[in-house]
């Protein structure tokens, strides 16, 4: 499980295709002789399991078809910096929110701009367009994670949503790289997905024998 605080960026060193997973390799000089081999890493917001390299500052993970399908990272390239994170190790505080590195699918970045310019330090308003299938997962105030970063919903306009960003969340991230039309990874919040589920399933199938039971008919 992560929390979608970023602890590091990485740099994608190659991306292999196989006769059957592809090989990601990235440098993650931060994060060197933290993991082992078999060890949960999250790029990009997507769980992956690392594979130790002769370079104690590179990590290699197997992508199956589903997760190019699924996410972003069949787009890297060659220098493409990536969110990492660590799993959160049990009695850890849990800073940001429950993610658990299964991505629902890509949106797009359609803008990324500050709010004050004039200012060296300034927060910025990210807006993404996600895919409609999600749109009940998502609410104003809300988590979602993008590229693997914990964020909240501040304005709905589906199927677009927008987002306040701090400025340590635009420099300690991979935000900063992005530009308009990009493709990055959405994960809705656990909870909202239990609920949409539940919603769904209680407006499809409410009328069942054991309501009928239960309510004495």
């Amino acid at each position: 499980m992560f929390t979608g605080l970023i602890e590091t960026t990485g740099t994608v060193v190659s991306i292999t295709p196989g006769e059957g997973a592809t090989r990601l390799v990235i440098a993650a000089p931060a994060l060197s002789g933290r993991w082992r081999t078999g060890d949960s890493i999250a790029v990009n917001g997507v769980c992956l399991t690392a594979i130790p390299l002769p370079e104690d500052d590179h990590f290699a993970a197997d992508l199956a078809g589903e997760t190019l399908a699924r996410t972003n990272l069949g787009d890297s390239t060659f220098g493409a910096t990536v969110n990492l994170e660590l799993p959160t190790p049990a009695g850890s505080p849990l800073g940001g929110h429950v993610v658990q590195g299964h991505v629902d699918a890509t949106g797009s970045l359609v803008s990324l701009l500050p709010l004050h310019k004039d200012l060296a330090t300034t927060d910025w308003r990210l807006i993404v367009e996600i895919p409609d299938h999600l749109s009940s997962q998502v609410i104003s105030q809300g988590s979602i994670t993008v590229d693997g970063i914990s964020l909240t919903v501040a304005r709905l306009d589906l199927p677009r949503v927008e987002i306040a960003i701090i400025p340590h969340t635009y420099r300690a991230t991979n935000l900063h790289t992005l530009k308009p039309g990009a493709r990055v990874n959405i994960e809705t919040d656990a909870l909202a997905k239990y609920a949409a589920a539940q919603r769904s399933a209680s407006q499809k199938n409410w009328l069942t024998p054991a309501y009928l039971i239960a309510n004495g008919y």
